[in-house]
């Protein structure tokens, strides 16, 4: 992979340009972490509570019709 950077008048790096294919892989390894940190977060809450398939349908046709 070659990545080409964007410099100042000064030579300080200020962007980086790189291949799509790359760009592409970094969001969604950036999309997969930040579901990895949802799940992380909300396994680490101690108190959880489960709804069955059915009734959580219900819960959501309920909701809608309001």
């Amino acid at each position: 992979m070659q990545t080409q950077f964007i410099t100042d008048t000064n030579g300080k790096k200020i962007s980086a340009v790189l291949p799509i294919k790359k760009y592409q892989m970094m969001l969604e390894q950036l999309d997969e972490l930040a579901c990895i940190k949802a799940y992380d977060k909300a396994k680490a809450k101690k108190k959880m509570s489960f709804v069955a398939l059915d009734e959580a349908f219900r819960q959501v046709e309920k909701n809608r019709k309001k």
